[in-house]
């Protein structure tokens, strides 16, 4: 059973950055691609970005690309969210989910590609 937590966020003031991370465990890292979700206050959970279980493939939502960059590490379990130029608007909690790799990759991914989500990080953006 994939196991999935969250860490990283904070209080940071727009322009500002961070770096989220998501430790996997109770399944071998390199047989899942993992997604990232975002779910603003009072809003549903809103796809960011994922890599495949080899690496080889990243993909982003349109209002991140440039600002944020997704990276693993299955050495440590783990895979990253390096987020720069923070916007009021990526506030709010952070979680991860996995998929297996049978499952294969999305290209234009949503929230529901993914599961065994985390309790989640949060985030908030202010000066």
């Amino acid at each position: 059973e994939v196991r999935l937590v969250e860490s990283g966020g904070g209080l940071v003031q727009p322009g500002g950055s961070l770096r989220l991370s998501c430790l996997v465990s109770g399944v071998t890292l390199n047989e899942y691609s993992i997604g990232w979700v975002h779910q603003a206050p009072g809003k549903g959970l809103e796809w960011i970005s994922a890599i495949s279980w080899n690496g080889l493939n990243t993909n982003y939502v349109d209002s991140v690309k440039g600002r944020f960059t997704i990276s693993r590490d299955d050495a440590k379990n783990t895979v990253y969210l390096q987020m720069n130029s923070l916007k009021a608007e990526d506030a709010g909690v952070y979680y991860c989910g996995a998929r297996r790799a049978a499952m294969g990759w999305v290209v234009a991914p949503d929230a529901s590609d993914f599961s065994g989500w985390g309790q989640g990080t949060q985030v908030t953006v202010s000066s």
